[in-house]
């Protein structure tokens, strides 16, 4: 397998060459103006950057943020970059004259979390990404689900706290996305903070507070950081609940900026996920952590490109 990976994000782009699962060589720039127009010169730029004049046959793979027809490459609503029906395949093509391919950004993700990371060998897989948001996607009996719009897999936006939990950027209250992500962490410690007066957490710059500087603090034992840190996985453990109830994966993959806790947050979600799961055997589905990091989009993407589809199957 040999293939250009493209991951687009609101502010970045990386191309990059793929081969077996393995990032060759890459390309990376900051967006800064978001106009369709721009984006797709800068995209094309990017994977111009990365091949070094040399197309030898190769297909590109983009993720994208927001929905997109999969038959066209029109991104048909980017939240991100408030963008609709916008042609990026078409465009694309346009540009460089290769066979190009566009899919969901967490979609990709998942392709390639599943085909070379913690998803090889399963049938059934689900990879959540949890940064700022929560992305990922659903592999069932070996195919990654699609959806009747290209929508399914937006993991994020179930409700775990419907009543008593935060507003999302969705429209809902106590989505996933809302409580189990970077951001939802930050939300717990503001939540939590009028217990704590004399917290260190919030004594310097509490306006740059982050989710990296919570978990640090939690995992050194302060008191602030871990009761908002036991509140997260709380609401954490619900999701993943509920996704092995909808899905009843092998594996679930969790990726992301506050999965680098590792064995630290997998050592208090694990035990919270078993006394929660009900409808189907306990101890069937594994928590790890992802392993192909912030690369998983583009090697996704790459991966769709070289089979010609996002949910084909591998060419022997």
């Amino acid at each position: 397998m040999r293939a250009i990976g493209v991951d687009l994000g609101g502010s970045h782009v990386m191309a990059a060459v793929v081969e077996d699962g393995a990032i060759k060589s890459r390309a990376e720039n900051d967006i800064v103006d978001r106009t369709f127009d721009v984006v797709a010169k800068m995209v094309a730029a990017t994977i111009r950057e990365v091949l070094g004049g040399k197309k030898d046959g190769l297909a590109i793979g983009v993720g994208s943020p927001g929905n997109v027809d999969l038959a066209t490459g029109v991104i048909r609503y980017s939240p991100n970059f408030g963008w609709h029906d916008a042609p990026l395949g078409a465009k694309l093509r346009e540009h460089l004259d290769m066979p190009v391919f566009v899919a969901n950004d967490a979609r990709c993700a998942t392709l390639g979390e599943h085909t070379y990371g913690g998803g090889r060998g399963t049938a059934n897989f689900v990879l959540l990404t949890l940064g700022t948001g929560i992305g990922g996607g659903i592999v069932a009996e070996g195919t990654l689900l699609i959806g009747n719009s290209a929508g399914a897999g937006e993991i994020g936006h179930h409700q775990v706290r419907a009543t008593d939990g935060f507003y999302c950027n969705c429209g809902k209250i106590g989505c996933f996305e809302a409580q189990a992500s970077g951001t939802g962490l930050l939300r717990h410690a503001l939540a939590v903070a009028p217990s704590f007066p004399r917290s260190e957490l919030l004594a310097d710059k509490p306006q740059k507070l982050g989710s990296k500087a919570i978990r640090r603090a939690a995992e050194s034992g302060d008191g602030h950081a871990l009761a908002a840190w036991n509140r997260y996985i709380d609401d954490l453990a619900r999701g993943l609940a509920n996704i092995i109830a909808f899905v009843n994966p092998e594996v679930i993959a969790l990726g992301g900026g506050v999965s680098s806790a590792g064995d630290f947050m997998l050592r208090a979600v694990r035990p919270k996920v078993e006394e929660l799961t009900t409808m189907v055997p306990r101890g069937q589905t594994r928590i790890v952590a992802a392993e192909l990091g912030n690369d998983a989009g583009a090697i996704g993407a790459a991966v769709m490109a070289d089979r010609g589809s996002l949910t084909a199957a591998a060419r022997s």
